[in-house]
């Protein structure tokens, strides 16, 4: 049996010095100066995220065994389906804010630089807490399921005026009225101040650390291996730029993406629940469930929420049109 390759310091360091050098070039080169995303360009840019996490997906079997290459993709999955719920909020937040679609990229590309770092800490203290104390984990799917069951029933809002980030930067410093260009420091009234994207950006920041509550606990129901849980979640959010630009002009189309979402969470705490984490004090209703089978149950599941909102929106639609015909 060939010997899987063990991950050291410098596994860690190369992949991160490629994920700076992409952003580097997308930020240095193809996004240097502010202009409107369309819908071609966003795509692209999709499936340029979503291949390479593919290519590393394949590359993983060979070197650490199918098992972490299914992990993988799975936590991938998790990471992508939930920042789907992310961007719609992301939408309301723009659209509260009024920025204009040519400034979106800049204060997204940033979120995403600071998403990184904070979910980073999050998979250590995540990976330090669970390997000295191995029952969080009962604790971390009972946490699913009650986020599951708290996504389904109450609805996203976006308030600013109840954000204590922006109620804490309002008081710290002061907030120009007007936007400059796509800059987050101007001078208004003599003094250096926060723009209103500056705002914006607090704003996304902590939208996706609450989004990371739920995320990260999911990620450890999948796999407990550190170098998996921080390279789907990377993939999956240096994916979201693009995903928010292809997805934001068709929120109505994903109407069930929630109810999805919440059986997934769901699912993934009672597994949680179930999976034998102390092997000193087992319960007696330990299951195992494989990788594999997760894998496909939830891919199911985001498929069936996505496929009912469409045929539902249609119809709505196509009833309308009669209605508006026969008028």
């Amino acid at each position: 049996m060939v010997a899987l390759l063990q991950i050291t310091p410098w596994h860690w360091a190369a992949f991160i010095c490629c994920i700076l050098f992409f952003l580097a070039l997308d930020l240095g080169v193809f996004h240097r100066r502010a202009h409107i995303v369309r819908f071609k360009e966003a795509l692209a840019w999709t499936l340029v995220w979503f291949t390479l996490a593919m290519l590393f997906a394949i590359l993983l079997r060979p070197l650490r065994g199918e098992k972490e290459a299914l992990e993988f993709l799975t936590g991938y999955l998790i990471e992508l389906s939930l920042s789907m719920d992310n961007v719609f909020v992301i939408a309301l937040i723009f659209g509260y804010f009024r920025i204009p679609p040519q400034y979106q990229h800049r204060v997204l590309f940033w979120g995403i630089v600071g998403a990184l770092v904070m979910r980073g800490a999050m998979i250590g203290a995540g990976v330090a807490l669970i390997s000295a104390l191995s029952w969080i984990l009962y604790l971390f799917g009972l946490f699913l399921v009650f986020s599951g069951i708290k996504m389904l029933l109450v609805d996203t809002e976006v308030d600013p005026e109840k954000n204590p980030v922006l109620k804490m930067a309002r008081r710290l410093y002061p907030i120009s009225p007007h936007l400059d260009g796509q800059k987050f420091f101007t001078h208004w009234n003599g003094r250096r101040a926060l723009t209103p994207l500056a705002l914006v950006l607090l704003m996304v920041e902590t939208t996706d650390l609450i989004f990371a509550v739920d995320s990260i606990p999911a990620i450890f129901g999948v796999t407990r291996e550190p170098f998996i849980i921080f390279t789907s979640n990377v993939f999956a959010i240096l994916g979201l730029r693009s995903l928010y630009f292809v997805l934001a002009g068709a929120i109505s189309y994903f109407r069930y993406l929630k109810v999805g979402l919440s059986l997934v969470l769901v699912f993934v705490g009672i597994k949680m629940l179930l999976a034998p984490h102390d092997r000193e004090n087992p319960l007696w209703f330990q299951l195992h469930i494989p990788i594999a089978v997760s894998l496909l149950l939830i891919l199911s599941i985001i498929l069936c929420s996505i496929l009912v909102s469409v045929i539902v929106v249609k119809r709505e639609r196509r009833d309308q049109e009669k209605r508006s015909a026969s008028e």
